[in-house]
């Protein structure tokens, strides 16, 4: 076991002025900045999966999260059936949607 005494030798006796509500009050100003900046966002991305995920019809060109390009085939409760090349056709799970396929771009010169 480590021998903490000089740590706290460090840090000096606990000051008497400063209030617990002082500490409570801060570490809630530091969760709202959290909450903003990082938990709002991913909540707000994943409802717009989702979604997306519940308006699939067959003839949509997904992105999986494995990085696989497919179009969807057929829509089933429990997953997706997603054709991935011409004889190739693989099930899936809603959750392995990652997006849709963006539409290509017309090069200008």
């Amino acid at each position: 076991m480590t021998n903490l005494a000089p740590l706290f030798a460090l840090a000096g006796p606990p000051s008497e002025g400063e209030s617990p509500l002082a500490s409570f009050v801060l570490m809630g100003i530091i969760f709202g900045i959290f909450y903003f900046v990082l938990i709002l966002p991913m909540r707000q991305k994943q409802k717009k999966l989702d979604e997306l995920v519940a308006r699939l019809k067959p003839g949509d060109k997904i992105i999986l999260s494995a990085g696989i390009f497919g179009t969807v085939e057929g829509v089933e409760p429990d997953g997706l059936l997603v054709r991935v090349s011409d004889k190739t056709k693989i099930k899936v799970l809603r959750s392995a949607v990652a997006g849709l396929q963006a539409a290509p771009q017309a090069e200008s010169k």
